[in-house]
């Protein structure tokens, strides 16, 4: 016998989901998730757990309630440990306590994982506490999809609508008119303040405020659609005041990302924390190359080299990785001085227990190669090893061996080109982002690579691209690509911190 677990998924952004759902996601063998949980946090799950997609849309359900709890209860019977995952709270308008009640009748044991709800997350992302002394200390969470033209309401509107200061409507947008018709019906006055919030929390998030009297002309003059909610009530004044979250430098911007999937997470995640809707785009895939055998015949002898340079952190993971492999460890490096290109690659290599000797001024082989020059210009006797890039320039290879060294440049991935089809990328290109970042030269080149092949170059133009350094800077615009920022520290805090001084300087075209 299996069990389930019914999770909240909190409200959208995925940062907000509470620690024991995370850990039901990890344990979990089937996860029957909703439209409205965010599907990043799918990516928590171990690889060999089933997903299934339950929609719940609002009028387009990919199934319908009782097949899913008939599913939960199958699952279960089959022995398998499983999540369902709802946006949210499950038992705030989440039919979670149908679901529990057809495990119980099944005999299934369940559990309860609360979540955070719309009605409080959203409002406060709009700068709208549902609460405030002196202006309201009652809270009502109602639903807003009761049909018009429906002979009974289950809502009592004249107990409602004046007997609660704070009402919070759920899936109420297309019954706006209604919800306001009898607010306003039974005693609550036009001049009411109240807000329509769309995709709450979520960078994409969208706000219509006004009063009762104005609201519906306000949410169709900026076309808010579903999935939103509906406050009412003297808090929604403050938010003149207490908007945070739509007051962030980058709110409202698109921005691509175009890092490998494995490495994109810190960009999008500074981006994203300064209001950006970023959209993940991979133009690489980072794999090690086939054959290793070069690095481990470097790694057996690697008390004979001098200099170890480290020029990426996929260049360290994969070296360390390979190094355990053959049953060493950073004791094997005993007598190897450390160069590092970039503070990341120099953190990392600290998580391997190493201190770089020697980290750039500027993060570029050029840069690296003057760092060494200022400490010697003769290198003769000494031995270099430089893993990397299967594709990398031969930059600090030849002028290190030009100044004596004995350089031994070994390749230890491959930057390769993921598969799209012409709809994915029509898909993430439906607007031209407002910026596209590129991390490497290697990013530029296959995005474009990318974009031709499915005949799709004539969107080049329309790019307006923000480069980590001056070689991907140059590759960009040899292919056609306007650079209209570059990071002063070619490093990803450094080309956060350029796009968001980019945006608040108001140099924008």
């Amino acid at each position: 016998m299996g069990k389930v677990w019914l999770v909240g998924a909190g409200p959208g952004d995925e940062s907000l989901i509470t620690l024991k759902a995370l850990e039901c996601l990890k344990a979990a063998e089937v996860v029957v998730y909703d439209y409205l949980a965010n599907p990043a946090l799918l990516s928590h799950c171990p690889d060999s757990c089933e997903k299934i997609y339950a929609g719940k849309m609002a009028s387009k359900h990919t199934m319908s309630q009782e097949d899913i709890n008939a599913l939960l209860v199958e699952k279960a019977k089959d022995g398998k440990a499983v999540v369902r995952l709802k946006g949210g709270d499950p038992c705030v308008f989440g039919r979670g306590g149908e679901e529990a009640l057809a495990c119980a009748e099944a005999g299934i044991p369940f559990e309860f994982v609360p979540g955070i709800t719309a009605g409080i997350a959203a409002a406060v992302y709009a700068g709208i506490p549902v609460t405030h002394r002196g202006l309201a200390t009652s809270v009502a969470f109602i639903t807003g999809h009761e049909m018009p033209g429906k002979e009974e309401s289950d809502i009592q509107w004249d107990k409602i609508s004046t007997g609660v200061d704070t009402l919070v409507f759920y899936m109420g947008v297309k019954n706006l008119p209604l919800i306001v018709q009898n607010l306003k019906k039974y005693g609550r006055s036009g001049s009411t303040p109240a807000a329509v919030i769309r995709l709450g929390t979520l960078n994409s998030q969208a706000t219509a405020e006004g009063t009762l009297d104005t609201i519906e002309d306000e949410v169709r003059r900026l076309g808010i659609t579903p999935p939103s909610i509906i406050v009412v009530g003297q808090v929604v004044s403050l938010r003149p005041r207490l908007t945070w979250f739509e007051n962030r430098p980058l709110f409202g911007k698109t921005v691509l990302v175009t890092r490998s999937r494995t490495q994109a997470s810190d960009l999008a995640r500074g981006l994203k924390d300064l209001g950006a809707w970023v959209r993940e785009f991979p133009t690489i895939e980072i794999a090690p190359v086939p054959d290793l055998t070069k690095l481990d015949s470097a790694l057996n002898e690697a008390e004979s080299y001098s200099w170890i340079v480290f020029t990426s952190v996929n260049g360290v993971e994969i070296f360390f990785d390979r190094l355990y492999i053959n049953k060493k460890d950073a004791r094997s490096l005993q007598g190897c001085s450390i160069a590092a290109i970039g503070s990341a690659t120099a953190e990392k290599l600290r998580q391997y227990g190493i201190t770089a000797d020697l980290v750039p001024e500027k993060f570029t082989s050029e840069g690296t190669v003057e760092a060494f020059r200022k400490r010697k210009t003769d290198f003769t006797g000494e031995r270099v090893l430089l893993p990397g890039s299967a594709i990398a320039r031969d930059y600090i290879r030849e002028n290190l061996s030009g100044m004596g060294a004995e350089v031994l440049a070994v390749p230890v991935y491959d930057t390769l080109l993921p598969a799209y089809t012409e709809e994915d990328i029509r898909e993430i290109l439906t607007m031209t982002p407002d910026l596209v970042t590129f991390s490497s030269s290697s990013t530029v080149s296959n995005f474009v690579d990318i974009l031709r092949s499915k005949g799709l170059e004539d969107r080049l133009p329309d790019i307006k691209a923000a480069s980590i350094g001056p070689v991907t800077t140059k590759t960009a615009e040899d292919l056609g690509i306007q650079v209209i920022l570059e990071a002063e520290e070619h490093t990803i805090p450094g080309l956060i911190d350029a796009i968001k001084n980019y945006f608040i300087s108001g140099e924008k075209t």
